[in-house]
Protein backbone atom coordinates (compact mmCIF):
# COMPACT_ATOMS: atom_id res chain seq x y z
CA UNK A 1 0.00 0.00 0.00
CA UNK A 2 2.87 2.39 0.65
CA UNK A 3 3.75 2.14 -3.06
CA UNK A 4 0.33 3.55 -3.97
CA UNK A 5 0.86 6.48 -1.60
CA UNK A 6 4.30 7.11 -3.09
CA UNK A 7 2.73 7.17 -6.56
CA UNK A 8 0.03 9.58 -5.39
CA UNK A 9 2.62 11.87 -3.79
CA UNK A 10 4.64 11.87 -7.03
CA UNK A 11 1.47 12.71 -9.03
CA UNK A 12 0.49 15.49 -6.63
CA UNK A 13 0.89 18.99 -8.10
CA UNK A 14 1.82 21.51 -5.37
CA UNK A 15 -0.50 24.50 -5.23
CA UNK A 16 2.00 26.96 -3.74
CA UNK A 17 5.32 27.27 -1.88
CA UNK A 18 4.21 25.56 1.32
CA UNK A 19 3.28 22.40 -0.58
CA UNK A 20 6.38 22.65 -2.79
CA UNK A 21 8.47 22.74 0.38
CA UNK A 22 6.63 20.01 2.30
CA UNK A 23 6.12 17.44 -0.46
CA UNK A 24 9.79 16.37 -0.82
CA UNK A 25 10.02 15.80 2.94
CA UNK A 26 6.99 13.48 2.87
CA UNK A 27 8.51 11.59 -0.05
CA UNK A 28 11.86 11.32 1.74
CA UNK A 29 10.43 9.71 4.90
CA UNK A 30 7.45 7.70 3.59
CA UNK A 31 9.37 4.40 3.70
CA UNK A 32 10.93 4.89 7.15
CA UNK A 33 10.09 2.37 9.88
CA UNK A 34 7.10 3.25 12.07
CA UNK A 35 6.30 6.45 10.13
CA UNK A 36 2.65 5.35 9.94
CA UNK A 37 2.47 4.77 13.71
CA UNK A 38 2.81 6.91 16.78
CA UNK A 39 5.85 4.81 17.74
CA UNK A 40 7.80 7.26 15.58
CA UNK A 41 7.74 10.00 18.20
CA UNK A 42 9.24 12.89 16.19
CA UNK A 43 7.00 12.70 13.11
CA UNK A 44 4.35 10.41 11.67
CA UNK A 45 1.69 10.37 8.98
CA UNK A 46 -1.80 11.68 9.56
CA UNK A 47 -4.76 12.21 7.25
CA UNK A 48 -7.23 15.08 7.30
CA UNK A 49 -10.29 15.97 5.31
CA UNK A 50 -11.86 19.16 4.08
CA UNK A 51 -15.54 18.19 4.11
CA UNK A 52 -17.66 20.36 1.82
CA UNK A 53 -21.34 20.43 0.93
CA UNK A 54 -22.54 19.51 -2.57
CA UNK A 55 -22.11 22.99 -4.04
CA UNK A 56 -18.78 23.54 -2.24
CA UNK A 57 -19.98 26.71 -0.49
CA UNK A 58 -19.73 25.37 3.07
CA UNK A 59 -17.26 23.30 5.06
CA UNK A 60 -17.96 21.10 8.08
CA UNK A 61 -15.84 22.10 11.08
CA UNK A 62 -15.53 20.53 14.52
CA UNK A 63 -14.60 22.30 17.73
CA UNK A 64 -11.45 20.42 18.76
CA UNK A 65 -11.15 19.86 22.51
CA UNK A 66 -7.34 19.84 22.73
CA UNK A 67 -6.76 22.91 20.56
CA UNK A 68 -9.91 24.74 21.66
CA UNK A 69 -10.49 25.82 18.07
CA UNK A 70 -12.74 25.09 15.12
CA UNK A 71 -10.85 22.73 12.86
CA UNK A 72 -11.02 20.11 10.13
CA UNK A 73 -11.42 16.40 10.83
CA UNK A 74 -8.55 13.96 10.75
CA UNK A 75 -6.26 11.74 12.70
CA UNK A 76 -3.32 9.38 12.94
CA UNK A 77 -2.69 6.65 10.38
CA UNK A 78 -2.12 4.15 13.22
CA UNK A 79 -0.48 1.68 10.85
CA UNK A 80 -2.85 2.16 7.90
CA UNK A 81 -0.91 3.24 4.81
CA UNK A 82 -4.14 3.96 2.90
CA UNK A 83 -4.54 7.57 4.02
CA UNK A 84 -7.82 8.10 2.14
CA UNK A 85 -9.28 5.28 4.28
CA UNK A 86 -7.90 7.01 7.38
CA UNK A 87 -9.43 10.36 6.37
CA UNK A 88 -12.84 8.78 5.71
CA UNK A 89 -12.78 6.80 8.97
CA UNK A 90 -11.83 9.85 11.03
CA UNK A 91 -14.41 12.05 9.28
CA UNK A 92 -17.19 9.56 10.02
CA UNK A 93 -16.07 9.02 13.64
CA UNK A 94 -15.72 12.73 14.40
CA UNK A 95 -18.96 13.90 12.74
CA UNK A 96 -21.35 10.96 12.93
CA UNK A 97 -21.95 11.28 9.18
CA UNK A 98 -22.59 8.01 7.38
CA UNK A 99 -22.59 9.26 3.79
CA UNK A 100 -19.26 10.93 3.12
CA UNK A 101 -17.66 10.47 -0.28
CA UNK A 102 -14.35 11.55 -1.75
CA UNK A 103 -14.68 14.21 -4.44
CA UNK A 104 -11.64 12.41 -5.88
CA UNK A 105 -9.32 9.74 -4.55
CA UNK A 106 -6.36 11.99 -5.37
CA UNK A 107 -4.51 13.88 -2.65
CA UNK A 108 -6.03 17.33 -2.17
CA UNK A 109 -3.27 18.90 -0.09
CA UNK A 110 -0.11 18.13 1.89
CA UNK A 111 1.19 19.83 5.02
CA UNK A 112 3.79 19.36 7.71
CA UNK A 113 2.07 20.49 10.89
CA UNK A 114 3.68 21.21 14.24
CA UNK A 115 2.00 19.70 17.27
CA UNK A 116 2.88 21.21 20.64
CA UNK A 117 3.26 18.96 23.65
CA UNK A 118 -0.05 18.29 25.38
CA UNK A 119 -1.99 15.92 27.62
CA UNK A 120 -4.30 13.47 25.86
CA UNK A 121 -6.48 11.08 27.86
CA UNK A 122 -4.35 11.79 30.92
CA UNK A 123 -1.05 11.00 29.17
CA UNK A 124 1.73 13.39 28.16
CA UNK A 125 2.36 13.63 24.40
CA UNK A 126 5.68 15.21 23.36
CA UNK A 127 5.90 17.90 20.68
CA UNK A 128 6.15 16.38 17.18
CA UNK A 129 5.28 16.82 13.51
CA UNK A 130 2.29 15.52 11.60
CA UNK A 131 3.14 14.61 8.03
CA UNK A 132 -0.36 15.31 6.83
CA UNK A 133 -2.18 14.33 3.66
CA UNK A 134 -5.55 15.99 3.11
CA UNK A 135 -8.46 14.71 1.03
CA UNK A 136 -11.45 16.63 -0.29
CA UNK A 137 -14.65 14.95 0.86
CA UNK A 138 -18.29 15.80 0.23
CA UNK A 139 -21.34 15.27 2.43
CA UNK A 140 -24.99 16.26 2.62
CA UNK A 141 -25.29 19.22 4.97
CA UNK A 142 -28.80 18.08 6.04
CA UNK A 143 -27.55 14.74 7.39
CA UNK A 144 -27.63 14.42 11.19
CA UNK A 145 -24.35 15.24 12.94
CA UNK A 146 -23.08 13.61 16.14
CA UNK A 147 -20.33 14.99 18.40
CA UNK A 148 -17.49 12.64 19.41
CA UNK A 149 -17.23 13.93 22.99
CA UNK A 150 -13.70 12.67 23.69
CA UNK A 151 -12.39 14.70 20.72
CA UNK A 152 -14.75 17.55 19.93
CA UNK A 153 -17.50 19.55 21.55
CA UNK A 154 -19.16 21.09 18.52
CA UNK A 155 -19.91 20.54 14.85
CA UNK A 156 -21.11 23.14 12.37
CA UNK A 157 -21.42 23.76 8.68
CA UNK A 158 -19.80 27.13 7.97
CA UNK A 159 -19.27 29.29 4.96
CA UNK A 160 -15.72 29.09 3.66
CA UNK A 161 -14.85 32.51 5.09
CA UNK A 162 -16.52 31.73 8.41
CA UNK A 163 -14.38 28.58 8.82
CA UNK A 164 -11.24 30.70 8.67
CA UNK A 165 -12.64 33.45 10.90
CA UNK A 166 -13.74 31.02 13.64
CA UNK A 167 -10.45 29.12 13.71
CA UNK A 168 -8.36 30.42 16.62
CA UNK A 169 -5.12 28.66 15.63
CA UNK A 170 -3.11 31.29 13.71
CA UNK A 171 -0.93 28.63 12.06
CA UNK A 172 -3.99 26.85 10.62
CA UNK A 173 -5.68 29.89 9.04
CA UNK A 174 -3.33 29.91 5.99
CA UNK A 175 -3.85 26.16 5.57
CA UNK A 176 -7.64 26.52 5.59
CA UNK A 177 -7.41 29.53 3.26
CA UNK A 178 -5.32 27.41 0.87
CA UNK A 179 -7.93 24.63 0.97
CA UNK A 180 -10.69 27.13 0.21
CA UNK A 181 -8.72 28.68 -2.65
CA UNK A 182 -8.09 25.25 -4.14
CA UNK A 183 -11.83 24.60 -4.19
CA UNK A 184 -12.13 27.10 -7.04
CA UNK A 185 -9.93 24.84 -9.18
CA UNK A 186 -12.02 21.69 -8.46
CA UNK A 187 -15.19 22.63 -10.27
Amino acid sequence: MVQKLIEQLHEFQPYHQQEESDLPVLLRVVCEPDVFTRDQLLYHFTASSWIVNSDHTKVLMCFHNIYQSWSWTGGHADGNQNLLEVALKEAKEETGLKNIRPVTDKIYSVEILTVPSHIKRGKFVNAHLHLNVTYLLEADETELLSIKEDENSGLAWMTLDEAIEKCTEPEMKPIYQKLNNKLKTCR
